[in-house]
């Protein structure tokens, strides 16, 4: 059975395919592959760069060229290379080496240098590098660019409905009311906060060799600095730095990208929950599209598919993702080979990530609110003044103001006339009483229209 999207045992590559291309180029194996052959590319230029090696003086900038043409010009025919050799040598990185070196081995200038490649390394000086490339490469190419859109599509769903009062609920219940805007705007708020932590996370990598101490580096050349040789490859890739570790670069970043991630998605979850909510509510309508069939059975249906489909995801991206985020910072002694088995994964939990957000952006594009359905339900709830109404008698010291309230009030349903006999009976100022009769449920929103417009 071949591989295609109707065969793939992941949905990421099957079902979701289309809506996954962007991280399958980052986080396949292929790409992984391209990611160790630019690692190690980088690792020959740092190594000739520095003139304390006197074996690679003399390398001129059309030689430097041809190296990194070898990462520049990777595509599948390579990537099939790497993995054909890898079933001689079953080790991956040893099979990039060998592929390196057959490149470059039929260029006169390397041939005697040939053994700089993967110089002193260790498997890890690769990976750790390699995959801290994709991560960062995923989150400025993929993952920020759909959560800023998505901003993007709240923040002008807020302002559009900055206005629109509607009843809230707290406990399920009928609530204070607020506006439609407002109520988006906190998603707004909530979700710029997570995005910049996620953008805000620095990515570490290392190169210094089998645990950490430039043991085999030192042993070569004794005068190169290597820490500082090493700190110059790992900035100049656009990473940060981590001088301490053992055979592995420790993963802590893993975690603190992982989390604020799933954190990001923990308020998207929220997000699609009130919003299948509303939908249910009769808040919104969705746009019907032609052909599309809600239910098998049930001609009449338009299901919110993409909140419920965003959700699963979502669920299934911070599974994994706190799964990684727990699992990669632990390694027994120096280095165990756990970690390199559940980076492969990294993948395909961004991956779960990315559809949802891609899910509740469709899912928003939708939706067109009923105002009549927002209007009628306030209409039908004068009890929601029982809050302005006590807190004005709170002022003027009204004995029992939330007492006498809640006896008018409680589990039971009130009219604009019985609001104004109650009010008209207060002993309050004139004008107050005129001030409370005039309010409504629609009109009691406090500062929510402002709040949306703001944000």
């Amino acid at each position: 059975m071949s591989l295609t999207p109707l065969t793939a045992l992941s949905p990421v590559d099957g079902r979701y395919a289309g809506r996954c291309a962007d991280l399958r180029h980052i986080f396949s194996e292929q790409g992984l592959i391209r990611a160790r052959v630019r690692v190690e590319i980088a690792w020959l230029h740092a190594l000739a760069a520095d003139r304390r090696i006197p074996e690679l003086r003399g390398l001129t900038p059309s030689d430097l060229a041809v190296a990194q043409h070898v990462a520049d010009g990777f595509d599948a025919a390579d990537a099939a290379a790497v993995k054909a050799l890898e079933r001689e040598t079953n080790h991956d990185v040893k099979a990039v080496e060998y592929l390196i070196k057959q490149k470059l081995g039929a260029h006169p200038a390397w041939q005697s240098r040939i053994e700089f490649v993967h110089f002193a390394c260790t498997s890890e000086d690769i990976n750790n590098l390699s995959y801290a490339l994709m991560c960062r490469e995923a989150r400025a190419k993929v993952l920020l660019p759909h959560i800023d859109a998505l901003l993007g599509a709240l923040r002008s769903m807020a302002h559009a409905h900055a206005d629109d009062a509607m009843m809230s609920r707290t406990h399920g219940q009928a609530a204070t009311p607020t506006t439609l805007g407002k109520e988006v705007a906190v998603f707004v708020h909530r979700l710029r906060i997570a995005r910049a932590a996620f953008a805000a996370v620095p990515i570490r990598g290392k190169v210094n060799g089998a645990v950490g101490n430039f043991n085999a580096h030192v042993a070569a050349y004794p005068d190169v600095e290597w820490p500082k040789l090493a700190q110059r490859l790992v900035e100049a890739l656009g990473l940060e730095w981590n001088p301490y570790t053992t055979q592995i670069e420790p993963h802590d970043w893993n975690a603190e990208y992982f989390d604020a991630l799933a954190r990001c998605n923990s308020i998207l979850i929220d997000l699609s929950r009130d919003f299948w909510g509303y939908v249910s509510l009769g808040y919104f309508r969705q746009k019907i599209v032609a052909g599309e069939v809600g239910s098998s059975t049930m001609p009449h249906k338009v299901n919110p598919i993409d909140f419920e489909n965003a959700e699963g995801n979502f669920g299934l991206a911070n599974a994994l993702l706190r799964f990684l985020s727990d699992k990669l910072p632990v390694s027994r002694w120096q280095r165990d080979l756990t970690d390199s088995t559940v980076q492969r994964n990294i993948g395909v939990a961004l991956a779960h990530s990315d559809i949802a957000v891609q899910s509740v952006s469709r899912g928003l594009a939708r939706l067109e609110v009923d105002r009549a359905a927002l209007s009628d339900e306030l209409a039908r709830n004068w009890e929601l003044l029982a809050e302005p109404i006590q807190t004005v008698m709170r002022r003027y010291a009204v004995p029992e103001a939330y007492e006498q309230l809640k006896n008018l009030t409680r589990g039971r349903r009130i009219d604009a006339e019985s609001v104004a006999r109650f009010v008209e009976s207060l002993p309050v100022p004139p004008a107050e009483k005129e001030r409370l009769k005039r309010l409504t449920p629609a009109a009691y929103i406090g500062l929510a229209a402002k709040l949306a417009r703001d944000v």
